[in-house]
């Protein structure tokens, strides 16, 4: 499985709505499964982003589609990243020579 980690915000929307934001997050943990994804973490946080979310996909299109369907609720925007362990790194630094 690739890892992704998403960078989350609040919309107008999802401020208002604030008192349910952890039932939300367990709602998209259901969401994820059902894409065949995991959220592995949910971290509410200080500074640029109001949540920082690890997600187990097993491609590109997975997580996309997830990051759609969680997005398209209304309460969050979300930027996505695509993480690399240190194997993944190593293995794609080894296609350098």
């Amino acid at each position: 499985m690739a890892t992704y980690i998403a960078l989350c915000t609040f919309t107008d929307q999802g401020i208002h709505g604030v008192r349910d934001t952890t039932r939300r997050a367990d709602a998209a943990k259901e969401l994820a499964a059902r894409f065949g994804a995991n959220m592995t973490q949910v971290y509410w946080t200080l500074g640029a982003y109001d949540l920082v979310v690890t997600i187990e996909a097993p491609d590109d299109a997975t997580a996309t589609a997830f990051g759609l369907a969680v997005s398209s609720s209304g309460n969050i925007r979300m930027q996505t990243l695509r993480a690399f362990s240190r194997n993944e790194m190593n293995d794609i630094l080894g296609r350098l020579n």
